[in-house]
């Protein structure tokens, strides 16, 4: 049936939206390859990388171990950038992203409200699905703002270090788990849609089936023969 196809594949999409935020939410400082923002350090790039992740940073620089900060809600990617190769911010800038950086609890928070909703869409039932889709709303309102949050924060940070990349030789640019987020918000948004259209959908089907007129016809009566004359 249809329906049950759009069904499954809603409820598919809000686990891909929950497995992709669980990528954003391990970026650096737990796996430092993952980064949502990174810096190539060096008029030839080959200083290092700084990697900036959800919940703190790591730096490698002339091809030294890693140094990573310890995860915390809330960092000052600006104040990292100016120590590490000089690169200038105002005040305000400073203030803004550092402020912005405590609103990243919304993606363990975006991703817990995905795989509700995922848990929810796994029901059969019309008011499991119903409510699936009211907490898949939710978890796409989350993932979006999140998404917008991290977009809006690094590209102040990405603006500065690009606008200086001629004094300071450093270059960046949106990494992994920038996208993977962007994705997860799109797989969210589309994954409620297709519960919401499905319950809807069955609703209306129990609807016809309980008003179409039932065809209660008795066995038909046979045909008298007329007797002879």
């Amino acid at each position: 049936m249809a329906t049950g196809f759009f069904h499954h594949l809603g409820t598919f999409l809000l686990l891909s939206a929950t497995v992709l935020l669980i990528i954003t939410c391990i970026s650096a400082p737990v796996v430092h390859d993952i980064a949502l923002l990174k810096v190539d350090l060096g008029q030839d790039k080959s200083r290092g990388t700084v990697s900036f992740g959800t919940f703190g940073y790591c730096q490698n620089i002339d091809n030294a171990p890693d140094s990573c900060s310890r995860s915390r809600v809330g960092y000052s990617p600006a104040a990292i950038m100016s120590a590490i190769d000089g690169t200038e911010f105002s005040d305000y800038a400073e203030d803004t992203t550092r402020a912005l950086t405590k609103a990243m609890i919304l993606h363990p928070i975006a991703c817990g409200i995905n795989f509700i909703a995922f848990l929810l869409a796994l029901g059969a039932g019309m008011v499991g699905s119903l409510l699936a889709s009211l907490v898949a709303l939710l978890a796409f309102l989350t993932t979006a703002v999140a998404c917008i949050i991290d977009f809006v924060l690094f590209s102040i940070v990405k603006s500065n270090v690009n606008d200086r990349g001629e004094e300071t030789g450093s270059g960046a640019y949106y990494s992994s788990a920038a996208w993977t987020i962007l994705v997860s918000a799109v797989c969210s948004l589309v994954g409620a849609v297709l519960v919401f259209f499905t319950c809807c959908s069955a609703r209306m089907h129990r609807r016809r089936s309980a008003v179409a007129p039932k065809s209660d016809f008795g066995e038909p009566v046979p045909r008298r023969r007329w007797g002879r004359w």
